[in-house]
């Protein structure tokens, strides 16, 4: 069995007195698609942000490549290691996608200017993107836009991937281009991958493990196969319905 990536112990989360997470564990694997789902506002988005520490967790822990992170120091570390694709893309409107691209590389590497414009040619050609460095976001239709996005989020080339809702906005047949485009960067560049999504397509299609969340706890970590064969009633009427 495979060391995890990622490890959750004992996380609560909460805003103000609700609490949205109650006391839960998981672990990621590394070169693998974990998606996490469940209904609406049951912490999907909780739980990316807690492990991010976008959110501070109210108790428990959050280890990353086997080791626990405590400080800011050492998760200021652990950020060089993983990319993040928003739900919305994040790209900044204003500039041009050269410039989005070229913003992680200036800001935490030391690389000549020429090197810059090759790696993101690199990784805008990787996605299927090419001569668009100098288009606006504005200019790029959705799924152009998400691909753009995408590739801002491996510029650094990190070991994990967070997706939140990646296939958001889109219609099926640009979603289903990017759920294969996902596996693709999982299989070239080695990557494990995150994805909050309640889209059953794109589950079939992308999914190695699933993490369940429902009334504040993990009710299911496993592969696909396991989780449609699962008598939790939670779990076989997702299958059935396709999201809640």
């Amino acid at each position: 069995m495979k060391n995890p990536i990622i490890e959750v112990k004992n996380l609560t989360a909460q805003y103000g007195e609700k609490v949205i997470l109650d006391d839960i564990d998981a672990v990621i694997y590394p070169n693998e698609v974990t998606i996490i789902l469940g209904g609406s506002g049951c912490g999907k988005s909780t739980f990316l942000k807690n492990i991010l520490r976008l959110n501070t967790p109210t108790s428990g822990k959050v280890s990353f490549f086997g080791k626990e992170i405590v400080t800011e120091e050492e998760f200021e570390e652990v950020l060089l290691r993983i990319g993040m694709l928003f739900q919305n893309g994040a790209l900044l409107n204003s500039l041009n996608i050269y410039d989005n691209l070229a913003i992680p590389l200036e800001t935490h590497t030391n690389l000549p200017t020429e090197l810059i414009k090759k790696i993101i040619k690199v990784k805008l050609n990787l996605v299927g993107l090419k001569n668009i460095e100098y288009m606006t976001p504005a200019e790029l239709s959705g799924g152009m836009k998400k691909r753009a996005a995408l590739a801002r989020s491996i510029i650094l080339d990190p070991e994990i991937l967070f997706c939140d809702e990646p296939s958001a906005g889109l219609d099926p047949l640009t979603s289903e281009t990017l759920d294969k485009l996902i596996l693709k960067l999982k299989k070239q560049l080695n990557m494990t991958i995150v994805v909050v999504t309640h889209e059953l397509a794109s589950i079939h299609r992308i999914a190695d493990r699933l993490i369940f969340l429902d009334n504040k706890k993990v009710i299911f970590q496993g592969s696909l196969s396991e989780a449609k064969a699962s008598d939790i009633k939670y779990i076989q009427d997702f299958f059935k319905v396709g999201e809640f």
